[in-house]
């Protein structure tokens, strides 16, 4: 069975990214909630939600890329679309994993919709 092993890798790179990118945000957060500020309470505790929001969406990307693997080709275009929808919506949230996870899931999912499975071959029966 043919798969499409390109937007597979790089889904799974941009969900890896938009990940980190979310870590990176949460601890940004907890800088901000170290500095002794009147407002850093608030202000730490918004940016960690963020991250974390962050965070879930390179996750549901990550299994986007894993349900991409899968072959289907209807289950390819649908988690494509999905991994495309939380790329860019991470783009908003954490920076699109440094805009590299961005720019990768923005391909997988143009990958993804334009891939179509090789047509399988029939055998044909020995002549007699």
């Amino acid at each position: 069975m043919e798969k499409p092993t390109a937007a597979f890798i790089l889904l799974l790179i941009g969900g890896i990214f938009i990940i980190i990118g979310g870590i990176f945000v949460i601890a940004l957060g907890g800088v901000i909630a170290g500095m002794e500020l009147p407002a850093a309470t608030s202000a730490s505790g918004l940016v960690i939600g963020v991250g974390f929001l962050g965070l879930i969406f390179g996750i549901l990307v990550v299994i986007g890329a894993l349900m991409v693997n899968s072959g289907d080709p209807g289950k390819v275009k649908n988690e494509s679309i999905i991994g495309l929808i939380f790329g860019v919506l991470s783009l908003f949230v954490v920076g699109g994993g440094f805009f590299i996870g961005f720019l990768l899931s923005l391909i997988d999912g143009i990958l993804g919709l334009t891939w179509k499975p090789g047509k399988t071959q029939v055998e044909q029966p020995a002549p007699t």
